[in-house]
């Protein structure tokens, strides 16, 4: 265990303290919005936070050397809970600007009923969360953090070269990226070839997305994963490894929203105790057009990540990162707007 703070911007463990000590700060920036609910872009922003914090402690684990009580399981049950509420937060939204103004009256009178249940579920969720960060487990983590910013200590590979340990840290995330199961759905193979099917219909696709809507929202978590073990290390790379980042955010961004389509149609389902077909037709019919618009995506986005070449370009420019960082901060966080 090494206990002198690394000042070397060569160094692992330089980068190492200054990731921990932005995304720490900028979880706890929000605490007091959550915690007053002043406006669910807080929750979001804490959220996130909370997960690229999680990310950090994961993704620099050889050089540091944390408390128990901020290990990354104590993170990862405090961004869970916040994301309950999200969740919530994302349904509310949706239904309000997106589908309730192009429904019919009667089904907008049925909409409004579920936002009732809704905004009422919602304040359930909202005094958990409040509890959560009044409670002691959310206060020893942070006075963890905070002790171990003041008092920083390392495993050994903080006095490594980190030019030379990225592509040992980022490989095996880029692999069970490219890997995973979703990668292969609707695709056939013959005589080695892969075939992605290019004539699937509405409803097609609908079924399709039912049966593996589970396995899709896996790589889903996967792709944010990997982007943001990525995103940590931008400084050492050339724009082309920007550019992958942001098609993985791509992949999240489509995968997700046809995720949140399905968690609203069954929370309508749960809600109204019908088959939501029969009562709300319109709103079905729409939610079905949406997932066909994401499908179209994703196939793009899937036929290029099955080319054998995407796949070896990616791997090579992570095995050659640049030999010292252009900044002196890591990676610079997104925005209110962009971030997620």
């Amino acid at each position: 265990m090494i206990t002198t703070p690394s000042s070397d911007p060569k160094l692992f463990g330089y980068w190492a303290y200054l990731a921990i000590e932005k995304h720490f700060q900028r979880t706890i920036r929000y605490e007091t919005d959550v915690l007053q609910d002043r406006d669910p872009e807080a929750l979001h922003q804490m959220r996130v936070g909370m997960r690229r914090l999680r990310t950090v402690v994961t993704g620099f684990a050889p050089a540091l050397v944390l408390p128990k009580a901020a290990s990354e399981k104590k993170i990862a049950k405090l961004a869970r809970r916040l994301g309950k509420l999200r969740d919530l937060d994302i349904m509310q939204e949706a239904l309000q600007t997106q589908y309730l103004p192009t429904l019919p009256n009667s089904e907008q009178k049925i909409g409004k009923k579920v936002l009732a249940t809704l905004e009422k579920q919602r304040h359930r969720v909202l005094v958990q969360v409040q509890k959560t960060l009044n409670d002691k487990s959310y206060r020893d983590m942070k006075l963890a953090f905070q002790d171990w910013l003041q008092t920083p200590t390392y495993g050994m590979f903080a006095e490594f070269p980190i030019a030379e340990i990225l592509p040992d840290l980022l490989l095996p995330f880029v692999s069970q990226f490219f890997l995973h199961p979703a990668w292969l759905i609707g695709v056939t193979f013959s005589d080695g070839q892969k075939q992605v099917d290019q004539d699937l219909s509405l409803e097609d696709v609908v079924e399709l997305l039912s049966l593996q809507g589970s396995v899709l929202h896996s790589l889903r978590k996967q792709a944010k994963r990997v982007r943001y073990q990525m995103e940590l290390f931008t400084d050492f790379y050339e724009t082309s490894y920007q550019d992958y980042v942001k098609e993985i955010k791509s992949i999240q961004r489509v995968l997700g929203q046809s995720q949140d389509s399905f968690v609203l149609a069954e929370f309508l389902s749960d809600c109204l105790n019908l088959e939501i077909q029969k009562k709300l037709p319109t709103l079905v019919e729409q939610l079905s057009r949406d997932r066909y618009q994401l499908w179209q995506e994703w196939r793009s986005l899937q036929e290029r990540y099955l080319y054998p070449q995407t796949r070896q370009d990616l791997r090579l420019i992570v095995v050659h990162p640049l030999e010292s960082a252009t900044h002196t901060s890591p990676v610079t966080v997104p925005d209110a707007q962009h971030a997620n």
